[in-house]
């Protein structure tokens, strides 16, 4: 009894030495998110986030502008020119402004590492390039600005391209700009976690507003003849 007692001893420790070991490999095997996981999340549905409000202000404002031109002008060409330089004028402008804007964060970034760099008493090249590497692109963020410009200012653009009678096109422009305008605030509200149905409505009040603002001052403007 004493030799099967000795003999069965060394089966239960090694059976939970095996029940250890399992749950200890089925603890590695869940990943629990880390702050950086985290962070680069959060930082993933800023640039989603902005990409949506730049399409969303190339769409008023080229639909806005096709508007007030739809207002005084018959031909399709002026309207459609029109909405192209506004295209383009506005992308330029979105580009170039995000550019002096993530520029200028760089530099206040560079002079703050610069800063704490001088306080620590020892900082490797590995660290500086680490540190480097974070900092914002000037270049990426405003070609990403005018990207989203365009996208949105291409919408209204294509509604109007291939219909010739006048009242018809700015029914066009229109509801495809408001349908747009809709898809756009609900797609900023579901990356923003915020109610869906109230963002859509307010981007297009917001929406309607500039158009029927651009479209009755310029009508007012070219019937006045100044």
């Amino acid at each position: 009894m004493a030799a099967l007692r000795t003999c069965e001893r060394p089966s239960l420790s090694n059976l939970d030495m095996s029940i250890h070991v399992a749950n200890d490999a089925q603890k590695n095997q869940i990943q629990v998110p880390t702050a950086e996981d985290e962070f680069d999340y959060s930082q993933r549905a800023q640039w989603l986030l902005a990409a949506v409000l730049g399409a969303n202000d190339g769409l008023v404002s080229v639909a806005s502008l096709m508007m007030g031109v739809g207002a005084v002008k018959d031909d399709i060409k002026a309207m459609l020119v029109a909405g192209f330089a506004g295209l383009v004028a506005g992308a330029c402008s979105m580009a170039i402004g995000e550019f002096v804007s993530v520029y200028t964060q760089r530099d206040i970034e560079v002079a703050q590492m610069k800063r704490e760099r001088r306080k620590r008493e020892s900082s490797g090249d590995y660290e500086q390039e680490t540190e480097r590497e974070k900092l914002p692109n000037p270049g990426q963020a405003a070609i990403a600005s005018a990207l989203a410009f365009s996208i949105g200012a291409v919408v209204p653009l294509l509604a109007a391209a291939f219909i010739r009678q006048k009242k018809v096109r700015l029914a066009v422009v229109a509801a495809v700009a408001s349908l747009a305008l809709a898809v756009f605030g609900a797609t900023g509200a579901v990356i923003g976690r915020t109610p869906v149905v109230s963002s859509s409505f307010r981007v297009l009040i917001g929406g309607w507003m500039a158009m029927a603002i651009t479209f009755g001052l310029t009508k007012l403007v070219g019937t006045a003849g100044l």
